[in-house]
């Protein structure tokens, strides 16, 4: 059998030089990525790729945009629909491939768009604006939906509103292809949820908290009535709980790697990645390390799909640092002399997000202990990048299953903690 290939996809901003989204191939044991090519999208804040991996969504100034992926990952637009709102923020796809739903930071507004068998997207089905008031001036006054994702039995949509620290789930009514409000998971005042996700078992919900600096894990139930949520445990994010400094940090980018064991966390203002290990049986975490990034405020992050490597998104030093993990050792190694691919490297740049589809082949590097005080080898791309989102999948050629995401994260102000 021929070596997996995989292919990585970065959404940008266009501002600068991007020109929306970037196409990089993936060396997933070298743990390096190599520009390929670029796809004109208006603002790509996010994207989603379908369950069958033959799609690509993306988030553009018009609505949404789908592509069709062609056995090496090409693109190839396919339509576009307006979301009757403003310009979404994160994208998700049911189980079923049959919705997409679209989280809106600036509107508060969760849309539900239809999609048909052959990748097309359809009509808005239904439109939700959050209601209510938060309780931080200059940004949490007002509802931001910051997160959308189907719980795993695809009977619920969790709809995670950063404005008004709240987790509202609804129905997904597939007779009236309409969303009912059945549940909110109120979270504490000035907390700032920001991104959910599910165990491969959906048992567990992780839910991270971007103004409080933790990850709070809920035990879910969806077999009666109503969905059940119970808190189980809330643990920080940060390396020091008790700096002076911990009002200018902010909790930005959560992903689980593939086979369930481990949580990994970045944290802005102290630029590090935290990692947990999870409890097969009870979900819980337990906290390994919490060590600096290489870079000036880390926005998202990306477990490649042999567990063995990650990449760290860093806003402000408009890079990607790529590290080794080392699970014995609880450290990560920084790989250095990433393959540069024309004028653009392992970083981002233009505002963008990465989102990953297959990865190729890169060089391999000497990696360093990064215990410490670390080197960036990275290079830099295009414009400032004021979003990042990251996801890897198969080629088309090769089925199997290989999701890793990152969450889109924009610019960060420490005085506010805004992002969007």
């Amino acid at each position: 059998m021929g070596k997996k290939k995989y292919v990585a996809y970065v959404g940008t901003y266009t501002h600068g030089t991007s020109k929306g989204i970037q196409v990089y191939d993936v060396d997933v044991e070298k743990g390096t990525l190599t520009e390929r090519s670029e796809v004109e999208v208006s603002n790509a804040s996010h994207l989603a790729v379908s369950k069958n991996g033959k799609y690509l969504y993306s988030i553009e100034d018009e609505g949404v945009a789908v592509f069709e992926r062609d056995k090496n990952g090409d693109l190839t637009r396919l339509n576009s629909v307006d979301i009757n709102g403003m310009r979404g923020c994160y994208l998700a796809t049911d189980v079923d491939g049959r919705y997409l739903y679209v989280a809106g930071y600036h509107d508060g507004k969760v849309t539900v768009v239809h999609t048909h068998k052959d990748g097309r997207l359809g009509s808005v089905m239904d439109g939700v604006f959050h209601k209510g008031l938060g309780s931080v001036a200059e940004r949490n006054f007002r509802p931001h939906v910051n997160c959308v994702r189907p719980t795993p039995d695809n009977k619920y949509l969790c709809a995670v509103d950063n404005g008004i620290d709240q987790v509202k789930i609804y129905r997904i009514n597939k007779k009236k292809d309409k969303l009912e409000l059945v549940d909110i998971l109120r979270c504490p005042r000035e907390s700032g949820p920001r991104i959910i996700r599910f165990s491969d078992d959906g048992r567990f919900a992780y839910l991270l908290f971007e103004l409080s600096n933790e990850v709070k894990v809920y035990s879910y139930d969806g077999s009666g009535k109503n969905p059940e949520f119970q808190l189980l445990q809330s643990i920080t994010t940060l390396g020091k709980e008790d700096s002076n400094d911990a009002l200018h940090n902010a909790a930005s980018g959560m992903s689980l790697s593939a086979d369930g064991k481990y949580l990994f966390c970045t944290t802005a203002g102290e630029n590090t990645v935290t990692m947990y290990a999870v409890d097969q049986e009870t979900g819980l975490l337990t906290k390994k390390f919490t060590l600096p990034i290489s870079g000036d405020y880390p926005k998202d992050l990306m477990i490649f799909p042999d567990n063995k490597h990650i990449a760290v998104a860093n806003h402000a030093s408009n890079s990607i640092t790529v590290f080794t993990v080392d699970y014995e050792k609880n450290i990560i190694m920084m790989n250095e002399n990433q393959e540069r691919s024309r004028h653009r490297t392992v970083s981002i740049s233009g505002r963008y997000r990465i989102h990953g589809s297959s990865w190729i082949k890169n060089r391999i590097d000497q990696s360093k202990s990064c215990t410490g005080r670390q080197k960036q080898t990275q290079g830099r791309v295009g414009t400032f990048p004021e979003s990042v989102f990251l996801r890897i999948y198969n080629f088309l050629s090769d089925r199997s299953k290989c999701e890793i995401t990152a969450d889109k994260i924009r610019g960060y102000d420490p005085s506010v903690h805004s992002y969007c």
